[in-house]
């Protein structure tokens, strides 16, 4: 059986028909999980034609996994002037579709979502929380306040009408978006750890020599992850006497914004911007180099950077948001948007080695609970469930 997956990340497509994509996280390795259960995944996502696939990117087709293009847009106007052949395109291939799953929120596949027979089984996998994503420091628009009521209005319509939801959360977006009674519901993260990911052991109290070094890693095209928060933050540990370096992986249009920020408030010598780093082992050589990760995130799902860090026993700060409640403990949280108290919790875990070792222990037996051994059997029942409801639909007609 053939499955339908939506996705909002952006790709590109080179002329031999190889979809690609900047995220490191979305190779095709990470769509070919649902061979698990199906024969065949058509991933149906934004696509902008390029000559070849860009230098250092990923690529998401391959064996099992065929690219469905659709027009490419970015930004509001741009979608407004695509989206009847978008809708077009959309309806030809979901009256075709098989099994459907939607990765939401996403305007493609609240688009596909409305485009379905009504009758149609589907998966729905809530990946983030748009009610978090137009919160009032997270994002600027003047529709904001409208945009934080309809789409997570609009998210718990698709929710509540949905065969089967997997939620990247334990607890937290399945109680703002339930499912329906009688809907077959789980809850795992997007995330692959492998054993490769984890370390042996946790890290023994820190001797204190050297600069405390933090580490954030996300990107930098939105603000979402609030790293001017965290840069703000940092000075603040300057002035009050920590040596302390902050180590910014990641990369997009804020950068230069950010680099700014970092030369205003005199720290060019303890913010370092590496850019765009690959996944896997380059990733795990930084964390495994800091002593501290931070995370001061506005709009969270289950953070994966996170999660990779722990499983490297790193001591980890974040902020009350999401699903990071779900992995940290609540001394090792401060409020989203208050650099004071994030500067606060920085200077009193660097100067608390008892504290530090204490925290990577928790953290590398939290991270455990998400090997990949462990989310996977999930996720095949999840997507095993949507089949077997399809197959019975498909079957009734």
């Amino acid at each position: 059986m053939r499955v339908l997956v939506t996705a909002s990340a952006r790709f590109a497509i080179a002329p031999d028909g190889i979809l690609c994509t900047p995220s490191a996280s979305l190779t095709h390795r990470f769509w070919s999980r649902y061979l698990d259960v199906y024969d065949e995944v058509q991933l149906m996502v934004r696509a902008k034609p390029v000559a070849s696939v860009p230098e250092g990117w990923a690529v998401s087709s391959g064996p099992g996994v065929t690219p469905v293009p659709l027009p490419y847009y970015e930004g509001p106007w741009q979608y407004v002037k695509t989206r009847r052949s978008i809708v077009q395109a959309i309806r030809e291939v979901v009256t075709r579709a098989e099994a459907i799953h939607f990765r939401l929120p996403c305007s493609i596949g609240s688009l596909a979502w409305g485009a379905r027979d009504r009758g149609h089984p589907y998966g729905v996998e809530v990946v983030t929380d748009p009610y978090d994503v137009f919160a009032p420091k997270a994002v600027r628009h003047p529709l904001r306040r409208f945009f934080r009521w309809y789409f997570p209005w609009h998210l718990r319509r698709q929710v509540a009408n949905a065969t089967a939801v997997a939620y990247v959360t334990q607890y937290s977006l399945q109680q703002r978006y339930p499912a329906a009674a009688g809907a077959f519901t789980t809850g795992y993260s997007s995330i692959e750890l492998g054993d490769e990911a984890f370390v042996s052991e946790a890290r023994p109290e820190r001797s204190g020599d050297g600069p405390f070094t933090l580490v954030f890693v996300g990107s930098l095209a939105q603000l979402y992850k609030a790293p001017d928060v965290l840069i703000d933050a940092v000075g603040q540990c300057v002035s009050r006497g920590l040596d302390v370096r902050l180590v910014m992986v990641g990369d997009g249009k804020y950068r230069p914004q950010l680099e700014a920020q970092a030369a205003r408030l005199g720290l060019n010598g303890h913010v370092t911007f590496t850019g765009e780093v690959p996944g896997g082992g380059a990733v795990r050589e930084k964390l495994d180099q800091a002593d501290l990760f931070v995370l001061p995130s506005q709009v969270e799902g289950l953070p994966r950077a996170m999660v990779e860090a722990m499983a490297r026993a790193l001591p980890c700060i974040g902020t009350h948001v999401g699903g990071i409640p779900e992995l940290l403990a609540p001394e090792d949280i401060v409020r989203p948007g208050d650099a004071p108290a994030l500067a606060d919790r920085i200077v009193d875990v660097a100067q608390n080695p008892v504290r530090q070792a204490a925290m990577s222990a928790r953290n590398l037996a939290k991270a455990r609970e998400y090997h990949d051994s462990v989310l996977r059997q999930r996720r095949k029942a999840f997507y095993g469930y949507v089949r077997e409801q399809t197959e019975q639909w498909l079957s009734a007609r």
